[in-house]
């Protein structure tokens, strides 16, 4: 039986996530009913992409029986996915939440506190480029990885949202995210020894510009570099004893690696608002893979985030205190990470 999807919010992103979801075989995935905060717009939404009803409160779609053990994919903006995510959860609802999953870690484990079965954050760059990344690093033949680098940078202060402290803006939480995914997915979801940051900060009090240096064991590093207010190259490269591995992108979306031509990207049945955005069909399969094995996850990527906010100086109001030790300021949670579990294979 398919995975059948119920979808929260009409947004530009969620009509890439819907019409990714038709890219696999049609058995594979379907859209129950969705909701929307403006009925009039999520009707348009639904009438365009052939949803059988809508709701116009998410609530209501929460409560619906249609969707008694599979997904909602929640594509609100930053602000709401706490609240969001919470009230799918509580409903008993699996759920699938846009990046980042919450503003902070404190409301990251607000979340894994009423984790359902399966609660997965959509980061695309993790489950769509990390499958041939882990293939080609398996194989050995860069041996033993030393450095990582991923870099982020691409002009966005056009974006009303991402300028807005409130609306949880800025470049780390909307695209440094994708940059320490990244690192942790290489590093098998370990957790750093320390984490050094700076950047600064725009006129509107959010982060411009900010570089993360990682350190693991055994002297392994990392450096994150992430901008919404210029234009730099954007790319990776896993460094080891014996090769390296690049990975060339389109602003967040890798499209191809250094010894392959190519990599493939599903056919979209309609227009899209974001480039190659046919990818999110990889975060849907792997949702559908989690559900039958019943993967769950941690809260490392936002502890990071969050721990180079402060670094920064950059906080909006649900942040409250960032308050961290000096050499281990992360709190180890008994829930295994979606970032790169030894127990979860991609």
């Amino acid at each position: 039986m398919g995975t059948r999807w119920g979808i929260c919010s009409a947004g530009n992103i969620s009509h890439g996530f819907v019409v990714a979801l038709k890219t696999p075989s049609p058995e594979d995935h379907q859209v129950s009913p969705s909701a929307a905060q403006e009925l009039k717009q999520m009707q348009e939404f639904a009438d365009n992409h052939g949803i059988p009803s809508v709701y116009g409160r998410y609530k209501d779609l929460s409560v619906d029986p249609e969707i008694p053990a599979d997904v909602v994919y929640v594509g609100a903006i930053h602000p709401h996915h706490l609240r969001v995510g919470q009230l799918f959860m509580n409903a008993g609802k699996n759920v699938l939440i846009e990046k980042p999953f919450a503003l902070n870690a404190k409301e990251v484990k607000k979340l894994v506190a009423t984790i359902f079965p399966l609660f997965l954050q959509a980061l695309r760059t993790h489950f769509f480029v990390s499958v041939e990344v882990k293939e080609l690093l398996s194989h050995g033949d860069v041996g033993e990885v030393r450095m990582v680098r991923a870099d982020l940078v691409t002009p966005l202060t056009h974006i009303p949202r991402l300028v807005e402290k409130e609306l949880g803006g800025g470049a780390l939480l909307d695209i440094g995210v994708y940059c320490v995914q990244f690192v942790l997915m290489v590093y098998r979801g370990e957790r750093p020894e320390s984490i050094q940051a700076t950047g600064y900060k725009l006129d509107a009090g959010v982060d411009g510009h900010a570089v993360i240096v990682l350190k693991f064991s055994c002297n392994r590093m990392a450096v994150c570099t992430c901008s919404i207010s210029m234009m730099l190259t954007n790319d990776a490269v896993i460094v080891g004893n014996k090769g390296m591995i690049k990975v060339y992108t389109h602003k967040w979306r890798p499209i191809l690696l250094c010894i392959v031509v190519r990599h493939p990207l599903p056919e979209p049945s309609m227009p899209l608002n974001f480039t190659h955005s046919a990818e999110l069909r990889y975060e849907a399969e792997e949702v559908h893979q989690c559900l039958l094995s019943g993967k769950t996850h941690s809260s490392l990527l936002a502890e990071i985030t969050d721990e180079a906010r402060r670094q920064v100086d950059v906080t909006c109001s649900q942040d409250g205190s960032l308050l961290f030790l000096n050499k281990m300021y992360i709190n180890r949670i008994g829930l295994c990470s979606l970032l790169w579990n030894t127990s979860l294979q991609i």
